[in-house]
């Protein structure tokens, strides 16, 4: 997907620490990232895998949600298809030389007040095979919908293939990415407590 349709979060990030007074200095503290680090993120040179994210929002004090949304609505709100291919975020997998492994298609965006971050993700393939787990509270749910997945969870390394799930508490460091050289398709809704 190119860059024109993708939205990445920084200049979000960075307008909402200015609005809310939070210098960098204090969101480093409160993250428990470095300034480096925001400052990368803020200026979309570093693209944040999801738990660097989440400790964003929370030290922001907002939900992950409010990276991706657009408007506030009560009621339902149905994703097409077609939206759902024009409104992207990407995540890198926090690999040495990542950039975009990870494009999230989110789908509730427009829900305010939601309690789970549904989402398609589009796993890139990559070689890389050192990757820097993360843990943030809450749960995880995953379902891939095609190609195979690796999940690394505490000491233990889970394949799913398409039409397998797994879920988990994200308490304990994780991270989801392709099995090797592979592309991959899965469905994830992600529980924040707020």
């Amino acid at each position: 997907m190119s860059r024109e349709h993708t939205t990445f979060v920084g200049s979000k990030i960075k307008g909402i620490r200015e609005s809310k007074n939070i210098s960098i200095d204090e969101m480093a503290a409160r993250s428990g990232l470095s300034v480096e680090q925001i400052n990368s993120i803020e200026n979309d040179q570093h693209l944040p895998s999801l738990g660097p994210l989440i400790k964003v929002a929370r030290a922001l004090g907002v939900r992950l949600g409010t990276f991706l949304d657009d408007n506030d609505e009560l009621g339902p709100v149905v994703s097409r298809a077609q939206d759902r291919l024009s409104h992207s975020i990407s995540f890198s997998n926090d690999t040495a030389d990542a950039r975009k492994h990870m494009e999230y298609h989110a789908l509730a965006r427009q829900k305010t007040g939601r309690h789970m971050e549904p989402f398609i993700i589009d796993i890139q393939p990559s070689e890389e095979r050192t990757f820097k787990l993360s843990a943030h509270e809450g749960e995880e749910f995953i379902f891939v919908m095609s190609g195979e997945v690796e999940i690394d969870y505490g000491k233990t390394t889970y394949t799913l293939g398409e039409g397998d799930s797994i879920y988990y508490d994200s308490i304990v460091e994780h991270h989801v990415h392709g099995a090797a050289g592979q592309q991959a398709r899965i469905l994830a809704v992600v529980y924040i407590p707020f």
